[in-house]
């Protein structure tokens, strides 16, 4: 198989991180003899730093020329307070995600046995935690009409039509079918109309799939029952915002949030994701943990139909997080940096086995 893949690096970890997510597209390459282009281009704050646009025309343009993209962490501190400058990181990413017609992100949750430990909740809360969020991801209060009315009145308008909730409902619905799993849809329809739109349309398609078992929750009880009850939930639709909340959550459940994929989907191309912090608090670049991103990478192989490389990718996750070895977020045994980790999965999918491993409970 061919493909090409566009790389926007970003900023901070994201760069490092990329780099595994290439070295592991690699091993792909040579153990199921594979062709993946690399088209790379900038986005975020390094993008604003060099030609004052946090997506340049040029990345965008390698986007369009891809069959998927893959994006690093985007941000920097320094625009993090600083909302009178109008094309500020995230800017550019909520672009691309406009620009590319993504519709819906996919965000699978799954707790590994021997990290249990490091989630601040308790061991029962998190065992054998595996649900997945749909959340709708071009519309909403993000992409409405916003401004200022005077000096001390702002607006943010939130607007969603039928189509943009039916675009993410179904797949979220075939997903439920798939897994034999419920599908809980989270809104605040107590309050907002935008979100009794989303369940008059939801419990419309809920029609067509007599074996999912539906239910509604109110954002407020979903974020309650996704701490004390992760275990209850299949897959979880909801809107934008409260899908963005939702996404970053959990985190919790699982110790770090930089052991979760992500996708974004689209109707003619797709962008994968680990979502968290260009600059996490107490990591080091050369530490970023690139688990997410590599898992991400296995979510792009089940894009593209590849199923043997995406076992192959998830295996080499699953076998060095088993073995002790990790960046120093995870506390694990053995603590690597982001570019050993790299290349002992890369060496895993390969060979079929884990090079510079223990040797006297030490890595060499």
């Amino acid at each position: 198989m061919k493909k090409k893949i566009a790389i926007l690096p970003g900023d901070g970890t994201g760069p490092i991180v990329i780099k595994q997510m290439e070295k592991v597209l690699n091993a792909i390459e040579e153990k199921f003899d594979h062709s993946f282009e690399l088209l790379e281009g900038d986005i975020g704050a390094s993008a604003i730093e060099k030609v004052g646009n946090p997506l340049p025309e040029e990345s965008l343009e390698r986007c369009y020329e891809a069959d998927v993209t893959i994006v690093g962490a985007v941000g920097d501190p320094k625009y993090d307070n600083n909302f009178s400058v109008n094309d500020t990181p995230d800017q550019g990413l909520l672009r691309l995600r406009k620009s590319l017609g993504l519709s819906y992100n996919v965000r699978p949750v799954r707790t590994f046995p021997n990290l249990l430990n490091i989630s601040p909740l308790k061991r029962a809360y998190v065992k054998d935690v595996d649900f997945v969020i749909y959340r709708e991801l071009s519309s909403g209060i993000y992409f409405g009409h916003k401004g200022r009315k005077d000096a001390h009145t702002a607006f943010d308008e939130c607007v969603y039509r039928a189509s943009e909730i039916e675009a993410v409902a179904r797949p979220a619905f075939d997903a439920a079918q798939k897994r034999g799993d419920t599908l809980t849809l989270v809104d605040r329809a107590n309050v907002l109309e935008t979100s009794r739109l989303w369940r008059e349309v939801v419990a419309s398609i809920a029609k067509e799939y007599p074996a999912v078992a539906y239910n509604t929750l109110f954002i407020d009880h979903a974020l309650a029952d996704m701490v004390m009850r992760p275990q209850s939930f299949g897959v979880i639709l909801t809107s934008n915002l409260f899908g963005d909340l939702m996404s970053d959550a959990v985190g919790v459940i699982t110790g770090s949030v930089r052991l979760i994929p992500s996708m974004s989907i689209g109707e003619k191309t797709a962008l994968f994701e680990p979502i968290y912090s260009a600059y996490p608090r107490g990591v080091r670049t050369v530490n970023a943990n690139p688990v997410a991103g590599v898992l991400s990478v296995a979510m792009m192989m089940d894009y593209f139909d590849l199923k043997a490389e995406a076992r192959a990718l998830r295996s080499a996750v699953t076998k060095i997080l088993s073995k002790g070895i990790g960046t120093p977020d995870l506390g694990l045994r053995h603590s690597v940096s982001a570019a050993e980790i790299g290349d002992l999965m890369a060496n895993f999918i390969t060979e079929g086995n884990i090079s510079n491993m223990e040797k006297g409970g030490t890595i060499i």
